[in-house]
């Protein structure tokens, strides 16, 4: 874990920039490079060495941020339709978000500090990696790594409860 630790904080502002290129967009660019890691660190086995480290971490998050883009086209589409002929919420539906975003709280309190408010800070708070870099004292760099640790605990927190 050390090991990928060291390589998030090396090449996070190269592949950052490089979403950024791609959507545009600084809050979108932060979170599709946070999954590009999660999914790099994932499947770290897979790295083979036939290319550069920095090249096979852009192409990662060049299919995530494809990924995002198919979902959010999907997504605009179903929005522009007629909300007059969309049926309205059900209770059901309803519910499960309140129960999923219960699950979710239960788990972030669980967190330690400074995890816990890091990720309400970016979450909930709609702050910046600067701001709660600020915040703290720290870089934003760091605000970065320490969210992304928190949403990998709350992750592998989940994915133990539905098994």
């Amino acid at each position: 874990m050390a090991d990928f630790e060291a390589i998030y904080a090396k090449f996070y502002d190269g592949v950052y920039k490089y979403v950024f290129s791609l959507c545009g967009n600084e809050s979108t660019a932060e979170e599709i490079t946070q999954e590009a890691f999660y999914r790099a660190m994932e499947h770290m086995d897979r790295f083979d060495g036939r290319c550069k480290l920095y090249v096979w971490l852009c192409q990662i998050a060049k299919n995530t941020f494809y990924s995002y883009a198919k979902k959010q086209k999907r997504t605009v589409s179903e929005d522009s339709a007629d909300f007059a002929e969309r049926p309205e919420q059900g209770f059901e539906d309803e519910v499960f978000d309140r129960d999923a975003a219960w699950a979710l709280h239960k788990r972030l309190h669980r967190l330690r500090e400074p995890y816990k408010e890091v990720f309400s800070l970016r979450v909930f708070g709609e702050l910046s990696f600067s701001q709660i870099g600020d915040l703290f004292g720290k870089t934003d760099s760091w605000a970065r790594l320490i969210f992304y640790r928190a949403k990998n605990e709350i992750r592998r927190r989940l994915d133990e409860d539905t098994l």
